[in-house]
């Protein structure tokens, strides 16, 4: 039985010398096994204890050898041995939960003389370095000739880094790697991202830029990364639109899309409460979704985009009187928060409802509306905004929905009296 952790051998009997002790673990490799002996003899069960200074280990005898056993922060890879001889305290921390338990049970039943089979015994042989050497916590690839062909990435990587390697695909091998916080994938030839991205569960920041992306993976959205996600980089690829689903991503802090073929931004852009840092220059965006105005950000950047003209004396009118029953049903679904699903109603129906508009007096509407795109000054949802085009501007086309003709009347009449001051 081995256990890779931090060590500190705490003599208890310095502080009556007047001496302390150096109060650092040190990475350690820990063995439970039997000292080999002359004839075949069984011998007692040892730990060994080997550091990269000791390789070959120091021994401690384990049965009828423990005072104490103390395992009350080993749900955080802590736990101390105390033994009788030598007056010693064996404190181990940054250990592997699961094997950190399986360990203490096996030194527990080795302590009572149980050496049958529940105590996978080690052999006492000097620890490797490998085997002692801190696990890695970061790698950074930028040259396709260090890419590891043969051998799998480190399992303790924290952070990753492949760019410029000519990666046609996401290699599966960066998959397995539970403990991933940051991934970067720049500057490679990645035409689409496998859905088993979403099992990287502690994954923070994903950087993506210059690749060959076409589309931003639905399932993606809909996975753990929904509550992990900070930070994601998808400039300079062929994206065109990124998904309805995208703003199930709610943890999102910095978004990065410049240099795309983006035509349109998410309807629900707006429900990304935690979003501060958003950029989207040199895309193919004529207007700005309404919900963007919910938006509270740092920084903002859509320099290069095609805005359109605003029009608002010039309306989009698709309002239908009377309202349909369709439409009145759907309209007070959404205003009482009437619960609905595919069990209850008709998938298409609850498709159209989670995508229903909202008017600028904050009543829904699906169908029948009037839209207008009207200009709107970006610093209202950002502290700091990069000019929107050569000319100094400020200013970005929004679309506006208006549920009824009271409410396009009520907002012409601001509009028209804010002119005329």
């Amino acid at each position: 039985m081995k256990l890779q952790c931090e060590v500190e051998i705490i003599n208890r009997m310095l502080p009556t010398f007047g001496m302390r002790n150096r109060g650092k673990g040190t990475r350690a490799v820990l063995s439970v096994g039997r000292q080999e002996q002359k004839g075949g003899h069984r011998g007692p069960i040892y730990l060994m204890i080997c550091t990269l200074k000791d390789k070959s280990g120091s021994r401690y005898k384990l049965q009828e050898n423990i005072e104490n056993l103390f395992s009350k922060f080993i749900n955080e890879g802590k736990a101390t041995l105390r033994l009788r001889e030598p007056a010693v305290d064996i404190c181990l921390s940054k250990a592997e939960v699961c094997n950190l338990k399986n360990f203490l049970s096996a030194v527990s039943l080795a302590h009572k003389g149980n050496d049958a089979n529940p105590v996978p015994l080690s052999r006492l042989t000097p620890a490797k370095s490998s085997e002692i050497e801190k696990p890695r916590a970061r790698l950074i690839i930028t040259n396709k000739k260090d890419y590891p062909i043969t051998k799998s990435f480190p399992y303790s990587l924290e952070h990753l880094q492949v760019s410029f390697c000519k990666l046609a695909r996401v290699d599966m091998r960066m998959l397995c790697l539970k403990r991933l916080q940051k991934l970067d994938l720049s500057n490679n030839h990645i035409k689409k991202l496998p859905k088993t991205i979403g099992d990287l569960v502690c994954l923070q920041e994903l950087t993506l830029n210059n690749n060959l992306l076409e589309t931003f993976v639905v399932e993606l959205c809909n996975s753990t990364l929904r509550n992990s996600l900070k930070s994601l980089d998808l400039s300079e690829n062929k994206l065109k639109a990124l998904p309805i689903q995208f703003c199930n991503l709610r943890e999102l802090v910095n978004v990065k899309v410049d240099g795309n073929e983006i035509i349109r931004l998410p309807f629900n852009i707006g429900h990304l409460s935690k979003l501060r840092f958003f950029s989207a220059t040199r895309n193919k965006i004529p207007h700005l979704p309404n919900s963007f105005r919910l938006l509270v950000l740092e920084k903002l950047d859509l320099f290069g985009n095609p805005f359109v003209q605003a029009s608002p004396m010039v309306p989009d009118i698709q309002l239908k009187i009377p309202l349909s029953l369709l439409e009145t049903a759907s309209r007070a679904a959404i205003s009482y928060r009437i619960p609905y699903g595919p069990h209850i109603i008709p998938k298409h129906l609850c498709q159209d409802l989670s995508v229903a508009k909202t008017c600028d007096c904050g009543a829904p509407c699906l169908s029948s509306f009037i839209q207008s795109i009207v200009l709107m000054n970006l610093h209202k949802v950002s502290q700091t905004v990069v000019l929107v085009d050569s000319m100094g501007g400020t200013e970005a086309p929004i679309v506006c929905y208006f549920c009824s003709l009271t409410c396009y009347s009520l907002f012409l009449d601001k509009y028209l009296q804010s002119n005329r001051m």
